[in-house]
């Protein structure tokens, strides 16, 4: 670091240094927003506060003062008997009343058994039973307060020691950095723990008050400083500690809701994550499920239902598909996109994507399907659909090149990637509607979709709605248009729920489509803040 040059000789005093030192650094300084973090960091008025409180004790330490008694209370008696002999003016009654008053007395009473006390930290013995072998035996005592420790704590399986799992970032042991990942704990408060539970120990610090004592053998290994920069993340479900079975530390965990604003501490454990609230006063992480753990964790549990083979019907299945979390990222979405629509048969998918497509066709698109059944006499090639060979359509499945497919009167159909790059290519914001597991491989930097799902309202709603709306089985079927049943209406919302419970985390935007025309607007609205407004993106787009 350059040297720094005082400007006014060795007498000048820590303030006017303090004052200085940006204006000495600045030369030194690389960017505008570095020195401007300077100029507010030192130019910071409590601290110009401290630092004169700092200079008066030090001039006073340097004088070495000598006060006349050490008692203030007898000092005070002793003032109100000398000015009882002096001439009572205005002044000296209001000073010998004041003196006089029970709650003045009762302060500098308290002043001096303050006064008496030594506050200098005490620490305990060092123990006598210490083994020869144990010279790197350390004792650590660390002030308790309402807050948690912040760390946990293991028993390593094959030497049964118990070691310090993680450091919760800002808790009180990391903190002090006295206490480090890896450590074998031997005592607590002087209770051997060689032959405990972690929940015995974990019982004795919670009972514990004030100080607790530490025998720590410190890990050999190393600490590599973490070198992770700051991450901000947007949960994408509800998450409870108490209800995990799995989380090592219910006291430990962070819960949140979806739609939080979180920031990564630590990503040291792969399985747990530490995070913090985004503005929460509170320094100390907790912990949270990592991301490839709750996508692991919530594939397993996927029910039977959600694996059946995919068909081109009435009836929608599904595929589990799961992320943890999105990274904001500042820019705002940058070219084409598509909108991309997710929700049960009958609910109104095609109704809303056609009302928006025809409300500004220069600036919506949708793709062309394939087939491979035969044309009819009033269709045309690549308007209705895109015919090709059953043959061809075999091979493009083998390559990849259909976002979704299946099968319908042994015909297939299917939407192809380069559909949707023609309707991009053109400017054009893509609206498609797929099935709920085809979103996750759309989740792209090319595609950059905005999953938008439209949900149906209460079941009552729906019989007073559709009573005289008709459900199209499929869009293949002449004449197969007909009346909503009880059962159509059981399925949407059977359908909703699971394709929200299931996928609910991939969606930016619900919409229920209680009543067309709200929805539209609703639907339009959304739209036309996508084109100004800043959003959160996959993590994966990052990495693209």
């Amino acid at each position: 670091m350059p040297a720094l040059s005082t400007g006014s000789g060795s007498d000048t005093g820590l303030y006017e240094l303090l004052a200085a030192l940006p204006a000495q650094l600045q030369p030194h300084v690389d960017s505008q927003e570095d020195l401007t973090f300077l100029w507010d960091m030192f130019g910071e008025k409590s601290l110009h506060s401290l630092v004169k409180i700092h200079e008066k004790l030090h001039y006073y330490e340097k004088q070495n003062p000598v006060p006349i008694l050490h008692g203030a209370a007898v000092l005070a008696d002793d003032l109100a008997e000398e000015l009882q002999n002096k001439p009572l003016n205005s002044e000296i009654r209001e000073l010998l009343k004041l003196l006089s008053k029970p709650n003045v007395k009762a302060l500098l009473s308290v002043h001096d058994t303050v006064a008496q006390k030594n506050y200098d930290p005490v620490l305990p013995p060092m123990p006598d039973d210490i083994d020869d072998e144990e010279d790197s035996v350390k004792i650590i005592r660390l002030v308790k307060n309402r807050e948690p420790l912040g760390a946990t704590i293991k028993k390593d399986e094959q030497t049964g020691a118990i070691i310090v799992a993680r450091i919760m970032r800002g808790g009180a042991a990391d903190r002090s950095g006295l206490i480090h990942v890896g450590d074998e704990l031997r005592e607590v408060n002087g209770i051997p723990v060689e032959d405990k539970r972690p929940e015995e120990i974990i019982q004795i610090l919670a009972q514990s008050q004030g100080a607790i004592t530490f025998k720590i053998i410190p890990s050999i290994k190393e600490e590599t400083p973490s070198k992770e920069g700051k991450m901000f993340i947007k949960a994408l479900f509800d998450y409870d500690p108490n209800e995990d079975k799995a989380i090592p530390c219910k006291e430990a965990g962070l819960s949140f809701k979806k739609g939080d604003i979180l920031q990564i501490m630590s990503q040291d454990d792969a399985t747990w994550w530490q995070a913090t609230h985004e503005g929460d006063a509170n320094p100390r992480a907790g912990l949270i499920p990592s991301r490839h753990f709750q996508e692991r964790r919530l594939a397993l549990r996927r029910p039977e239902i959600l694996v059946q083979p995919l068909k081109v019907s009435n009836r929608k299945s599904y595929v589990e598909t799961v992320e943890c979390e999105e990274i904001k990222e500042d820019a705002e979405y940058a070219g084409s996109h598509s909108g991309t629509y997710i929700g049960p048969v009958g609910v109104g998918l095609n109704e809303l994507k056609r009302k928006l497509l025809i409300s500004d066709t220069q600036h919506y698109g949708v793709t062309v399907p394939h087939t491979t059944r035969a044309r009819r006499s009033q269709e045309s090639d690549g308007v209705e659909y895109i015919f090709i060979s059953k043959h061809l359509f075999e091979t493009d499945v083998q390559n990849n090149k259909f976002i979704e497919y299946g099968e319908y009167k042994n015909n297939y159909y299917g939407t192809s990637i380069d559909s949707v790059r023609s309707v991009l290519a053109k400017n054009k914001v893509c609206l498609l509607d797929v099935q709920p597991h085809t979103v996750k491989h759309l989740r792209t930097l090319e595609f950059k979709p905005y999953v938008i799902f439209i949900k149906p309202p209460s079941i009552e709603r729906l019989r007073e709605t559709r009573k005289n709306a008709k459900i199209i089985s499929s869009r293949d079927d002449q004449g197969a248009a007909k009346p909503f049943t009880e059962d159509d209406f059981q399925e949407m919302i059977k359908s909703a729920q699971i394709m929200e419970s299931q996928y609910g985390h991939l969606f930016d935007k619900i919409i229920v489509n209680d009543d067309l025309t709200v929805a539209f607007n609703e639907l339009k609205t959304t739209f036309d803040k996508l084109e100004t407004e800043t959003h959160w993106v996959p993590v994966s787009w990052l990495h693209s």
